[in-house]
């Protein structure tokens, strides 16, 4: 199964990017990791890539696409953090979200897991089949019936989230306990939420079926971003992945 990858991330209007992302593809695997970092004295950035670092080099040492092996990057991810942060005071209320997807190309398998409000997204056919659930204040509500699903984007609690990385006591991510079998064409979508803010899902997926390759997608969705953000409005990043 071949691979189309693509990678956005922009500033935006804030002072500097705590966002972070990367991949890594070998071996008939390909591990794809998104963080949203968050924390006083700049120290976002560096919880967002602590965690990107810290589980591209687990899940590429496992080598292995299953709920196991994202589960034991994600709990070194978050031990790495803790540590960080008792090392370097000012830096002990950083937190970061995280996405993770591990995906066997030979086996077409995919696994994943999530802390935060950073999604995955898998569309097939164009049409969303996997939205993940965000670990958050107004998820909650939509839950439980106070809110409604499309209301999400603007209620003044957006922004606060239930758990991250960098919680010692309550790191409790969200994992896909059955690989997930891929067919060719699926897509997969993993975005900070300073992109899902602007970009409805309905959006999402006709930009798709506009669309031809992963990068002309995510220059879509940027499109939207652009015209819809407000002034100093958050960073946002997403990975595309397309299985041929």
């Amino acid at each position: 199964m071949q691979l189309d990858i693509a990678v956005l991330t922009e500033q935006g209007g804030r002072s500097a990017n705590e966002d972070a992302c990367s991949h890594w593809t070998g071996d008939g695997m390909c591990f794809a990791v998104i963080a949203d970092g968050a924390g006083g004295h700049r120290g976002g950035p560096i919880a967002s890539r602590l965690a990107v670092n810290q589980l591209l080099t687990a899940l590429r040492t496992k080598r292995e696409c299953s709920a196991a092996a994202v589960e034991a990057a994600m709990k070194t991810a978050n031990d790495a953090l803790v540590r960080e942060q008792k090392a370097r005071a000012r830096f002990a209320d950083m937190r970061t979200t995280a996405v993770v997807l591990a995906l066997d190309t030979q086996r077409a398998l995919a696994a994943w897991g999530h802390l935060g409000d950073s999604r995955l997204y898998c569309f097939r056919d164009s049409r969303i089949v996997v939205q993940t659930r965000d670990h958050s204040v107004v998820q909650t509500m939509v839950d439980a019936g106070y809110l409604k699903p499309e209301q999400m984007r603007s209620s003044p609690d957006r922004n606060k989230l239930l758990s991250a990385f960098g919680d010692e006591d309550q790191f409790d991510p969200a994992i896909q306990r059955e690989t997930f079998a891929i067919r060719g064409g699926d897509k997969f979508l993993m975005c900070t939420d300073g992109l899902w803010e602007y970009v409805q899902e309905a959006e999402m997926e006709q930009a798709l079926y506009e669309c031809g390759s992963a990068q002309s997608w995510l220059d879509k969705l940027k499109r939207h971003v652009m015209v819809r953000a407000k002034r100093k409005h958050d960073n946002y990043s997403a990975i595309a992945v397309w299985c041929g």
